[in-house]
């Protein structure tokens, strides 16, 4: 019975259940690289393993990469399934090209996801494949029914670059330019996310709804958020909670400021006014806060209003920094340049740095000789 049990547990000693990877250096030191973008909320990452212009014998293999280490057009390898098949975009295992969200490849739609990124290189264009498979060695078992993606691309003349790179080359607010360099040769392609304010928005109703949303400025900061984006529905809701939201909301200046700013824009005028002028008379507003806000109307043509802000200014805070500037400036604008002129000099005294002072010097002149400070 000992020995009947002892040849049974030597057996079940010699049979491997499973092959576990050793660590090994990479095939023909290609070593592994990946690469990372981000645009927006989107990332994008590409791994692949690169090989190097000189082989793994040393032997220079400048000229002779592509049409030949590359063949052009597709080929068939050999080995494994594929018979007309494309070049694995690197070396060893798949090229890998993963998105966090849907994209556009050279303007054609990619949905997030990993992919297998395969090319068919030529002389003139070139084609990329983003492949569904992504999990492969190599092209030998690449199968064209598992194509998500195919798109045309132009190579062009590069600097030279010894080991095979991916390199985002250009980037903007929603799009990127990624190119993938290997001897002379620079293989492009765009990649652009149509709707990152709305991806933006969807996150931070995300974000809303987990202890970020109990601070109101974080309400105050996504109401401007989606109100630069003309998403005027969530800019009303996300406004109102931070003035009014039981627990939440803190009614200020810039609550207060931000409501009326969305409701302006939702066209709720009454409302708006209503709004902006528990703004302008609310304790929290600061003195600054006016001025600012009737430059704003300045620069919009709105001189009366303006200059009736800047007296609200005067009024609510007497000779504050910069009630003088506002009162100069808003009665420059409607012609009263010997207003003007008093509220100036009243203000070039009160002066706190070179900048003001030398602006205000020059506004004294303008007066004096009857012209518009402000212009």
């Amino acid at each position: 019975m000992r020995r009947t049990l002892m040849a049974m547990l030597i057996a079940a000693l010699a049979i491997p259940t499973f092959a576990q990877s050793l660590s090994l250096p990479p095939n023909g030191d290609n070593q592994k690289s990946s690469v990372t973008q981000n645009i927006g909320l989107v990332e994008v990452s590409i791994t692949y393993h690169s090989p190097n212009v000189h082989g793994p014998d040393g032997a220079d293999r400048r000229g002779k990469i592509w049409g030949q280490l590359v063949p052009y057009g597709l080929t068939d390898l050999g080995f494994g399934t594929c018979k007309q098949c494309p070049w694995r975009a690197g070396a060893n295992e798949n090229t890998v090209f993963t998105v966090s969200h849907d994209v556009k490849i050279e303007g054609q739609p990619l949905p997030a996801g990993s992919y297998g990124l395969f090319m068919i290189a030529d002389p003139n264009e070139w084609t990329l494949i983003f492949s569904k498979n992504s999990t492969s060695w190599g092209s030998f078992y690449y199968d064209a029914a598992e194509d998500a993606l195919r798109v045309k691309v132009k190579p062009r003349k590069n600097e030279y670059t010894e080991w095979l790179t991916y390199d985002f080359i250009d980037r903007d607010t929603n799009t990127a330019t990624v190119a993938m360099k290997w001897e002379d040769l620079a293989v492009p392609f765009t990649i652009k996310v149509d709707n990152l304010p709305e991806l933006y928005l969807t996150q931070i109703k995300r974000e809303l709804r987990d202890s970020t949303g109990f601070n109101w400025q974080n309400w105050l900061a996504a109401a401007n958020y989606a109100l630069q984006n003309k998403d005027i529905d969530d800019a009303l809701v996300f406004a109102d909670t931070a003035v009014n939201r039981q627990f939440i909301g803190n009614e200020n200046y810039q609550t207060l400021t931000m409501l009326a700013n969305v409701q302006e824009a939702a066209g709720k005028m009454t409302e708006a006014k209503t709004t902006r002028e528990k703004a302008l008379n609310h304790a929290t507003a600061k003195p600054t806060d006016l001025h600012q806000y009737a430059r704003q109307l300045l620069t919009k043509g709105d001189k009366q209003e303006a200059l009736r802000v800047w007296e609200l200014n005067a009024k609510r805070f007497g000779t504050a920094w910069p009630t003088n500037v506002g009162l100069a400036r808003g009665y420059s604008a409607v012609g009263r340049y010997k207003d003007a002129l008093k509220y100036a000099k009243a203000a070039l005294a009160q002066a706190p740095d070179e900048v003001n002072r030398k602006s205000l010097e020059e506004a004294v002149k303008k007066l004096e000789a009857g012209k518009d400070m402000n212009s």
